[in-house]
């Protein structure tokens, strides 16, 4: 996933500043890593006789697996969660920050941030869970493998680091119209989504880990029977979501665009990500079709708003997260979210989705957690934003950024060929000055 993200980022920004996006990736696993050991997996999983129930805390005292106190196989694959939310969100502020200010939000987003939020959804103690003894309108929120739990907190958190930040010198001429920056290598666009979509097929289907119930029989039902299930709504939601933009956009702007399709394929990675799990394959079809259309439609309005986030993260990963939990509301179904969280036992009742017949349980916990979700990352990594912002040590100089973060911060272009493009950058900003 991480290499999926690094080439995808890297395709995805200017020639001149390459270096400085996949070293950014290479940060949030490394620093996501030492903030995610000290802290973050305490705060997402920590529950024993010291936790906090509200954020966990007890180091690596897990009650949630079983055997075992300190499962160190459990904390790798958590950990490759936590480092994700960062990598979303340094899509949303790329080409503009100082470096400084990346290792300063990875380490919070990974240790603090995010694991509150898994705590919530993913631990058995957590007020959200659909495992928890005290179930949310008896039902809990079902966030299978992170649409809101990985996704919609990276893409608010991109979305607040955006904001403050600003557009990028630009993107928007002296009339508020918005001027094409586009990627540099369609390759690595393309190279990196698929690298997303085959390790997809690890978070979605492999998230019957975190479930951690042994389904008493398995020959023809159970946990392998939706470990299957599961890799197939995935695959297609996501590619649904990729031909409805493709067509989308090309009614829009007149042209093809593989870059279009690539994008439109995440968001429906995204989207059925929280409930690939208890949903038919039908419905993932329309899972992507309308999560295809939530990011056409928030694509147009952020350029209406001159929001400028160079990889639509906040727009892709918070906007079809959140679809993706309104989806679970509506589609699951009774049998699967049982099979899930039930280990398939006989007599149990759950509330499932609405349009199934399920009642309003399920969509209400679903909405809950959009909900607290947005306002958690809004109330922390919104004034840890404007407090780097004040500090002068969040976004580069005007100087720095039209030469490019990989000349003025890094020594030096990503490709020894590199093509300079500076002398034509700060003539559109003087161009841009004079208007104005």
């Amino acid at each position: 996933m991480q290499l999926g993200f690094a080439m995808l980022c890297a395709g995805s920004v200017r020639a001149k500043n390459a270096m400085n996006i996949m070293l950014t990736n290479v940060v949030d696993a490394v620093v996501g890593s030492i903030s995610y050991f000290l802290f973050g997996f305490a705060f997402a999983f920590g529950d024993g006789s010291n936790a906090n129930p509200f954020i966990g805390t007890e180091f690596f005292a897990l009650k949630d697996v079983p055997n075992s106190s300190y499962d160190y196989s459990y904390f790798l694959y958590q950990w490759a969660f936590a480092i994700a939310v960062a990598g979303i969100t340094s899509g949303s502020i790329a080409e503009r920050t100082q470096f400084s200010a990346y290792l300063v939000f990875s380490f919070f987003l990974t240790g603090f941030v995010y694991p509150v939020v898994a705590h919530w959804v993913w631990s058995s103690s957590g007020w959200l869970s659909p495992s928890s003894s005290s179930l949310l309108f008896s039902s809990g929120a079902i966030d299978f493998a992170g649409s809101g739990v990985v996704h919609l907190v990276g893409g608010i958190a991109g979305l607040w680091g955006s904001l403050i930040e600003g557009p990028r010198v630009g993107r928007f001429d002296a009339f508020g119209k918005p001027v094409p920056m586009r990627g540099h290598n369609a390759t690595l666009v393309v190279l990196g989504t698929f690298l997303l979509w085959f390790g997809w097929f690890g978070f979605n289907p492999g998230s019957f880990d975190k479930i951690l119930v042994a389904y008493p029989n398995t020959t023809n039902q159970g946990n392998w029977t939706g470990v299957g299930r599961t890799a197939v709504t995935t695959a297609l939601a996501g590619s649904t979501a990729g031909i409805v933009t493709l067509f989308g956009r090309r009614l829009l702007v007149g042209h093809w665009d593989a870059l279009d399709v690539c994008n439109g394929l995440l968001g429906g990675f995204v989207a059925i990500t929280s409930g690939c799990s208890v949903v038919e394959p039908w419905a993932a079809i329309v899972c992507g079709f309308f999560s295809a259309w939530v990011l056409i439609g928030l694509n147009i309005l952020a350029l209406k708003l001159k929001f400028d986030d160079p990889l639509e993260a906040a727009q892709l990963h918070g906007g079809c997260g959140a679809w993706g939990l309104i989806f679970t509301g509506l589609f699951a179904k009774e049998e699967f979210v049982i099979q899930a969280f039930n280990s398939g036992e006989t007599g149990v009742v759950r509330p499932y989705g609405l349009f199934l017949g399920g009642g309003w349980g399920l969509l209400g916990a679903q909405v809950v957690e959009v909900l607290v979700i947005v306002g958690w990352v809004s109330v922390t990594m919104g004034p840890l934003f404007y407090a780097l912002h004040k500090l002068r040590i969040l976004r580069i100089s005007i100087d720095e950024e039209i030469a490019g973060l990989d000349v003025s911060s890094h020594g030096g272009y990503a490709y020894t060929a590199h093509h300079d493009d500076t002398p034509r950058f700060y003539a559109d900003y003087m161009r841009l000055q004079n208007q104005s």
